[in-house]
């Protein structure tokens, strides 16, 4: 999951340029912020310019994620039973660290790295993205994630499609039914967003943007995954369910997040953090 927000493009005006960002606009003197450096994570300024060639850093970005994620699925998932319990952390450290450097890479500025359906969604709803981009992105994001699954089966080999692999298909846990699934999944996205709402409130939030949401998702993957899945991401199950043949919860994995996405704008609405929705 990223929470990192694209941008929308600026109509040019007279005079200085001012630029508007989550909480207002910069002064001229200062256009990237006090805070901004190398190393400040992309935020509602990262590159701004047309849809195309942002909807294509999305799909290239969740794409390459999925295939990392197969990828250390395949090897993670071996003949040892011992190293099970440890599974779900050391592919959560890996899903998080990937996830904070692909936020930080010139494709990631360029989108705003959501690789999240949900993140689109709960940006627009906080008031930080266009809503009439929302449907490209998710195209991309989910078309991505497909890609990814299929290229990662290519490069490995039958060893992905069978079990315990399956594409990195996630599963609940049995004693898990889609009721508590559904909320798990919300609350995530929820939380998530409200974390989004208080980082993107100021300039040192966003530098460290890219480490909140990396280190979240740690968390999320290593606490969750055994319990109800933890993706928290409706393109991080989209590819690997569809290639699986494992789409019984799939719609759980896609509503989840939205419903949670939409109930943390709300939120944070309430709490007077978010902007007016575009």
């Amino acid at each position: 999951m990223t929470l990192t927000p694209a941008p929308e493009p600026v109509v040019p005006r007279p005079g200085p340029e001012v630029r508007p960002t989550a909480i207002g606009p910069r002064s001229p003197e200062s256009p990237h912020g006090p805070d901004a450096g190398p190393g400040a994570g992309p935020g509602p300024d990262a590159g701004r310019g047309p849809l195309l060639p942002r909807a294509v850093c999305e799909a290239a970005l969740t794409a390459l994620l999925l295939f990392l994620i197969v990828t250390a699925v395949r090897w993670l998932v071996g003949p040892d039973p011992g190293a099970a319990a440890a599974r779900p952390a050391v592919l959560g450290a890996v899903v998080g660290t990937l996830l904070a450097l692909f936020m930080m890479s010139p494709p990631g500025r360029c989108s705003g790295g959501h690789l999240n359906p949900a993140v689109s969604l709960a940006l627009w709803r906080l008031g930080v993205f266009p809503g009439r981009e929302v449907v490209p992105y998710a195209v991309a994001q989910l078309a991505g994630s497909l890609f990814g699954v299929w290229c990662a089966g290519l490069v490995w080999g039958p060893v992905t499609a069978r079990p315990p692999v399956r594409h990195a298909s996630v599963r609940a846990d049995p004693a898990w039914g889609d009721a508590a699934v559904l909320a798990a999944e919300a609350g995530v996205l929820a939380g998530s967003t409200l974390m989004l709402a208080v980082l993107l409130a100021s300039p040192g939030g966003r530098r460290v943007l890219p480490y909140a949401v990396g280190l979240t998702t740690a968390l999320v993957i290593g606490v969750l995954g055994p319990l109800s899945g933890g993706s928290a991401n409706p393109a991080r199950q989209f590819g690997p369910a569809l290639l699986a043949g494992d789409t019984g919860r799939l719609w759980v994995y896609v509503l989840g997040p939205a419903l949670g996405a939409v109930l943390g704008a709300w939120l944070a609405g309430r709490t007077g953090l978010r902007r007016p929705a575009r």
